[in-house]
């Protein structure tokens, strides 16, 4: 039997699979999704069966075998391969590269060297033994004893013999190996195990003499408790030590051995069960269309539209409940930023045990054992962020992405991979059912659903087809197995469901604009509009909560000489420097560069030095200030970096012992208090300025989602949105709350841009630390492109650029763009490796990035 192996080599010469031999004695372990070690070339390496065949067409001869098996079950089921392939050819990535992003960080390979032994003596030619120095004695028998040795543990063990080892691997007394290691391993603990027949405690501790009362005690605490207990759990019940319970192992009274167990995030916490709530008429008339195609085993995709606080949750809970009900599995994907101690509740409140969580708040063991729980099937619904699309299920039957619409969803790094697009790509290939969910829909998913309300979109969605899975090439790969195949057939249009009421008929917000530009002509400099003010010092005297949202973190946007108008900047980023009261120092948002607070310009001298914007600190100062004995939380990167602090923060004000929640985005979603009854958007134009053409809808669906988390329960609510351009239509709508008022504009002006969901785009950045060499390779590449794209000609194919990116500098690296515009039809995704492919060698020779973002979410 031969197998197809990807290995673990990220580049374009390795990016296809190589035939590997498969030993008898492995055939029984080796399946589709392993992890095998292969030699390859001198090395061993990590790999990932993608086929097996019982033929090769390389010689037999010319074959090797593979070396090991790494897992006891595969990490990857068939589907993720396949999976893996269509990612790498969608997002124009390497196999591998899409491979290990499907496992947890523990399964990466670590490649370390060691060395073992050689069986017998070296004899030179001349028959004599090779003669050794003391010291290499020593080290033989070192390695000897321990089997093998890791090869820097051997040269710090004997660090002042460095050519003495070297020696003896050159004659072959020592034998050099790569092996593959995992990053972490199965937690074991010790366990203290009663016999079978527990009542023969009681007889051995009447055999015990009166002086061996610990022994006594531990024999009394088991025969009471006959089942297994942790070694320390019991120490500690006790109070007493190891060497008790060993003496009483040494007579086989006991057993003591390691037990593989679980690391549980959530072991400290109880959570009370709940129970299905009754449905609204809305809420009732969703959930039939989801769990219709839950039980028929339909592959739809439902984009629910529905309004903050119109119950989406419990349409979510009821949906996974049919799931399980049909003995299949569920996926739940929230962006990290909504990934709340809350949100978890809800879902393990619901269902317990059954739950496995993902996110990176999770120490690296945490998450792989909620993975192996996956993979052993303790757990049949898994909550988490975007990687947990790649959960690996075998059953699954609806997949849920909560806040679609939010950017966090398309992963930065490579594989540039958007969960949205994978999670309907993945449950095609098990007949399951999607659902989008959120108040205010990304506009490419709205247009991917059936024609909606809106006069002008329902024309434009008439005249002008728009993909909602990203593209692939028309012809088939002769390599694809039938499961990509099924995945690029199988594409399905959004169906769109609606649920205009909050719960209980329960009132949206009252949302007030306030122009900034009026307030400060009337005399009003404080980063607080009169209105909010005064709405502030009402919540207080009524004991309600108010929450407080500014998309900047830090106190200050930057630092400038009001003598010479120098502004501190990052010296390895062309951005300027944050400065941030906690630790009165000036930092890089994008590198971390950090330096003391300036007291005196390095310019001019002066000691003129101004702060000026607004931070999330200064925010928190100046309430202080203004409102005597206010109690602030702030939520921001800066005071959520250590483990449990969102849930700190958030229980926090939960439990009423805080007036204010004041923060970034992260205060925006998610979140749900009974007492809050007051919004503030203390700077609605922060995103608006952004040079991205999406700045206008995520200004809209991020003050949406602020307001809407007032007002969600019996106490009524208000928002003011402070802006110093109140006059645009996306602060207007989100007032209003009008979502179809919004769109219909800005569906007018991207059509008339060319700009998603209309056209299409892929962005190509090239970074290099210097910059004539950077131009004349994105100048050329640009050239080869729009050489390339003659060959679609007529299809709508638009080679913009080179130009700098809009931060043209990040970590001493230059930046340069390219992007590439073109309609849903065109097949583009060959051309764009072909051209990038030419340039491979100079990446390799002079240290060029260039990186291919396809649908990018970010332009910077």
């Amino acid at each position: 039997m031969y197998a197809k192996v990807i290995v673990d080599v990220p580049a374009k010469q390795t990016n296809r699979a190589f035939d590997y031999f498969v030993p008898e004695a492995m055939r029984e372990w080796v399946a589709v999704g392993s992890r095998v070690g292969v030699p390859f070339g001198p090395r061993k390496l990590q790999g990932f069966v993608v086929e097996l065949h019982q033929r090769s067409d390389i010689d037999p001869g010319k074959v090797k075998p593979i070396e090991e098996v790494m897992d006891l079950y595969p990490p990857l089921t068939p589907d993720l391969v396949a999976l893996a392939h269509w990612i790498s050819q969608t997002y124009l990535c390497n196999e591998i590269t899409a491979l290990q992003a499907m496992i947890p960080g523990a399964l990466k390979a670590k490649y370390e060297r060691h060395v073992a032994a050689a069986d017998t003596s070296v004899i030179l030619p001349n028959g004599q033994h090779v003669l050794l120095l003391p010291v290499q004695q020593e080290i033989i028998r070192f390695v000897r004893e321990k089997g093998s040795v890791e090869m820097g543990a051997l040269f710090q063990k004997f660090s002042s013999s460095g050519a003495e080892i070297k020696q003896l691997i050159e004659e072959g007394l020592l034998i050099e190996m790569q092996m593959i290691k995992d990053r972490m391993a199965a937690k074991k603990v010790l366990t203290v195990f009663p016999p079978d027949e527990p009542e023969r405690l009681l007889e051995w501790e009447r055999e015990l003499p009166a002086r061996a009362g610990k022994q006594k005690e531990v024999l009394l605490y088991l025969a009471e408790h006959p089942y297994p207990i942790k070694l320390t759990e019991l120490l500690n019940e006790l109070g007493i030590s190891a060497s008790t319970v060993k003496s009483l192992a040494d007579k086989g009274w006991l057993t003591i051995k390691e037990v593989e167990v679980f690391r549980d995030p959530y072991a400290q916490r109880k959570f009370n069960r709940t129970e299905p709530l009754p449905l609204m008429p809305e809420q009732q008339q969703v959930f039939g269309k989801i769990a219709q195609a839950v039980t028929n085993r339909e592959h739809r995709v439902f984009l629910l539209h529905g309004v903050t606080g119109s119950g989406k949750t419990e349409v979510y809970l009821q949906s996974i409940q049919t799931c399980l009900d049909q003995g299949r599995e569920a996926i739940v994907l929230v962006p990290e930023i909504s990934l709340t101690p809350q949100m978890v509740e809800r879902f393990k409140g619901r269902f317990g045990d059954l739950v496995a969580v993902l996110h990176s708040r999770l120490s690296h063991g945490e998450r792989y054992d909620e993975w192996r729980k996956i993979m052993l099937k303790q757990v049949r619904v898994v909550i988490g962020a975007r990687s947990a699309i790649f959960a690996p299920f075998t059953q699954i039957g609806l997949i849920i992405i909560d806040e679609e619409h939010e950017s966090s969803y398309k992963q930065e790094e490579s594989p540039k991979y958007h969960a949205r697009d994978v999670a309907v790509a993945r449950a095609s290939q098990h007949d399951a059912a999607v659902v989008l969910g959120s108040a205010t829909p990304s506009l490419e998913s709205m247009y991917g659903t059936l024609p909606v309300s809106a006069p002008a979109v329902r024309q434009q969605a008439e005249t002008v087809e728009v993909q909602s899975l990203p593209l692939f090439d028309d012809a088939e790969s002769a390599s694809d197995t039938p499961a990509v195949q099924r995945v690029k057939k199988d594409r399905v249009r959004f169906e769109l469901l609606t649920m205009h009421n909050r719960v209980e008929g329960r009132p949206l917000p009252k949302v007030q604009i306030i122009d900034m530009r009026e307030e400060l002509r009337n005399g009003n400099r404080s980063m607080f509009s009169r209105g909010l003010y005064k709405a502030i010092e009402e919540r207080l005297h009524k004991k309600e909560q108010i929450v407080l949202l500014l998309n900047r973190r830090g106190y200050s946007t930057f630092v400038m000489c009001r003598t010479c108008g120098y502004v501190a900047q990052c010296p390895h980023c062309d951005i300027s420097l944050t400065y941030h009261q906690s630790s009165r120092a000036i930092r890089c948002h994008y590198c971390g560069y950090a330096e003391r607070e300036l007291t005196v310009c390095p310019s001019c001298s002066s000691e003129h030095i101004r702060h000026f914007g607004t931070g999330t600190q200064r925010v928190e100062e100046e309430l202080s200030k203004l409102f005597p004995g206010i109690r602030v939380i702030r939520m921001d990167v800066d005071t959520t970096t250590e483990k449990g602090s969102h849930e700190k923060w958030l229980t926090m004000f939960r439990n009423r012992q805080a007036d204010v929640l004041l923060g970034t985005q992260m205060v925006a979603k998610g979140l749900d208090f009974p007492h809050v009854t007051l919004v503030g958007a203390l700077a609605a134009d922060t995103v608006l300025n952004l040079p991205d053409f999406r700045a206008a809808e995520r200004t809209f669906q991020l003050l949406t989602q602020v307001a809407g988390r007032a007002g969600r329960h019996e106490l009524p609510g208000e928002v003011f949105v402070q802006t110093y351009a109140p006059e645009h239509y996306s602060i207007i709508s989100a007032s209003r709350h009008d979502y179809a008022s919004f769109m219909e504009r800005e569906m007018t002006l991207r059509k008339l841009h060319e700009y998603p969901p209309f056209h299409r785009l892929i962005l190509i950045t090239m970074s290099h630390e210097q910059i004539p060499l950077l131009m004349r390779t994105a100048e050329a590449l640009a050239g080869r492109l729009k050489e390339l794209a003659k060959e679609l000609h007529p299809l709508p194919v638009e080679i913009l650029g080179p130009v700098a990116s809009p931060i043209a500098r990040i970590k001493d690296r230059y930046r340069f763009q390219c992007m590439i515009k073109y309609r849903g039809e065109a097949t583009i995704s060959g051309l764009v490796r072909r051209a990038v492919s030419a340039f491979e060698d100079m990446e390799k020779q002079h240290k060029l990035t260039i990186s291919v973002d396809v649908d990018p979410q970010v332009l910077m």
